[in-house]
């Protein structure tokens, strides 16, 4: 049997995806910059991309920009804002994703900004008190919190992030790469400055992402070479990879109420199944707080082994493929800063499973069988 339970890492492109891409590598493949018939062609394909994202976001296509993927989205919404407006201080979270904090951090390196860092608790809520104690003292910020955290499933209220933004009159940028077609953003209704989302998390392909900017929140190109993308992006557009986004997304949209019903009935077996048969078993930050966290990630922590660092290579051999962390460290089950920043136990084996619409009953019975002999033996 070959499981695979690494979605929030990547997710298999969905069929109907592949076959609306097809006609844009092979007949329609004009570039949209150009004005004859094959340019134009493709130049409407990108716009009504662009119309289905931002329909479903219920927001205006002029907000919405195509670009490579969540990093290019982080990078150009944070290096950006701080360049556009001459921000001189930034607020994060030690449990972000790379894209966010390695870009914040060389940013700081630099001598551009000062970093601050907002508590967060043992569980991994942020505390929002204590960001705007932050904002009170700093004036405009850029404040960088992501929705869904892609290691251990925690949600962040983004609304309540706004407001306290708003109230600061500071930027807000989420990185909503993990949350993005598995929970309704309304974007009339959540003031976020600048979010992002990533084709390959839901069911699209690699290399293709977007980023939406508030209408009001003007800021300069991250990469210069080109008109495209409305002068804020340089370079031809990867028409298939967009078309087969938006398809994507359009899919992941108009089944998200009867995936999250799914997904969310395979986790809770799953949590249920590794407590009654591993004694021990714990979970990372609110993974297992169906209220607190994303029905798409579930962090577990096993008991203490000397054979913990072969657990992945063990889960693999039986056709299991899990994470240790977040993508950056599949494979592993060390190096995630996320786990560190909570002091766990090192000792614990960490899997991070996370879900799609195409895993099955079967497949979390056999998953939890098979860690039930791999600790019976222990």
């Amino acid at each position: 049997m070959n499981i695979y339970l690494d979605n929030a890492a990547t997710t298999p492109v969905d069929d109907q995806v592949i076959e609306v891409m097809i006609p844009f590598m092979k007949d329609i493949f004009g570039n949209p910059s150009s004005i004859h018939k094959h340019g134009r062609q493709t130049r409407a394909a990108i716009e009504k991309a662009r119309r289905v994202l931002a329909s479903k976001l219920n927001t205006s296509p002029a907000e919405i920009f195509f670009t490579s993927g969540g990093t290019e989205s982080d990078n150009l919404a944070i290096f950006s804002c701080i360049h556009t407006y001459g921000l001189k201080h930034a607020v994060t979270s030690k449990l972000e994703h790379h894209a966010v904090l390695h870009t914040l951090q060389e940013l700081e390196k630099r001598g551009l900004i000062k970093l601050s860092y907002v508590r967060h608790d043992n569980l991994g809520n942020i505390d929002l008190s204590h960001l705007d104690e932050i904002l009170s003292q700093n004036e405009r910020s850029l404040v960088s919190l992501m929705h869904v955290n892609n290691e251990i499933g925690n949600v962040t209220d983004i609304n309540l992030v706004a407001a306290i933004c708003k109230a600061n009159n500071a930027f807000f940028h989420s990185d909503t790469v993990q949350s993005v077609t598995h929970f309704p953003i309304d974007l009339q209704q959540t003031e976020v400055d600048f979010m992002c989302g990533s084709g390959h998390k839901f069911h699209g392909p690699k290399g293709t992402g977007f980023i939406y900017i508030r209408g009001e929140s003007k800021i300069k190109p991250l990469l210069y070479g080109g008109s495209q993308e409305r002068n804020m992006r340089g370079g031809t557009e990867n028409v298939a990879a967009i078309i087969g986004m938006a398809k994507a997304f359009e899919l992941a949209y108009d089944s998200m109420v009867e995936d999250q019903k799914h997904i969310q009935q395979l986790k809770h077996r799953l949590i249920e199944g590794l407590r009654i048969n591993i004694p021990g078993v714990e979970f990372n930050g609110e993974s297992s707080n169906a209220e607190r966290s994303s029905y798409t990630i579930l962090s577990a922590s096993m008991p203490s082994s000397e054979d913990n660092e072969m657990l992945l290579f063990n889960l693999d051999i039986q056709g299991i493929s899990a994470s240790g962390g977040s993508a950056c460290t599949s494979g592993s089950v060390i190096g995630s800063h996320v786990l560190q920043a909570l002091d766990v136990v090192p000792s614990r084996g960490h899997i991070r499973f996370s879900f799609s619409r195409n895993n099955t009953q079967t497949e979390v019975e056999f998953v939890i069988a098979e860690l039930s002999k791999i600790f019976s033996k222990k």
